[in-house]
């Protein structure tokens, strides 16, 4: 109820503030788990994909923003959940995958942190080894014109990427597919139109 509510009343400010577009809907598949994964530039990028699905998202948020007053009850009740940066947090990643097994949205930003330039940082892995653990497909966002307040910001959804459930999840094998999926997000927002 609450997620509906916010959801509704972010697009109008989308829609009125910042101009917004979007495209490429018809790639989200309207069932089964799946994971959301984005570049990062600006706090309102959670806001822009949480918009765009109709389906909810559940995202991956540090977890510091959880100690903020009233702040963190608010993305917890928007469906967000803490990972601890800096090391691998097996509570955020078994939560994930029970959100994957019930079928729903699991948005990750595999950069960790926003962008100050705007240029793709290097991806952590957990989104590619949830992927496989999980037999989910990964759906490449890209998103742009986020960072300021009146920028018109644009999002681009690419059809689902579907990783191969037969390999051993090696590190440099991650690592490979995870750069993979940043790539196909890195050609989104070379889009100029």
């Amino acid at each position: 109820m609450v997620y509906s509510f916010a959801r509704a009343v972010l697009k109008a400010v989308l829609l009125v503030l910042r101009r917004w577009k979007v495209a490429g809907l018809k790639n989200i598949p309207q069932k089964g788990g799946l994971i959301v994964v984005a570049n990062h530039t600006s706090y309102w990028d959670p806001v822009v994909v949480g918009c765009a699905f109709s389906r909810p998202v559940n995202f991956m948020a540090k977890a510091e923003l959880f100690k903020i007053p009233v702040f963190g009850e608010l993305i917890g009740l928007m469906k967000a959940f803490p990972v601890h940066r800096g090391k691998i947090d097996r509570a955020a990643l078994r939560k994930a995958s029970e959100l994957l097994k019930k079928g729903e949205v699991v948005g990750i930003f595999p950069e960790g942190t926003r962008s100050s330039t705007g240029e793709l940082q290097a991806p952590h892995l957990g989104a590619v080894m949830l992927a496989v653990k999980n037999n989910v497909p990964i759906v490449p966002v890209g998103i742009l014109g986020a960072r300021g307040v009146f920028n018109r910001i644009k999002l681009i959804v690419e059809e689902p990427i579907i990783l191969p459930q037969n390999f051993k999840p090696r590190r440099w094998v991650l690592e490979k597919y995870s750069h993979m999926v940043m790539d196909e997000v890195h050609r989104l927002i070379q889009t100029t139109d």
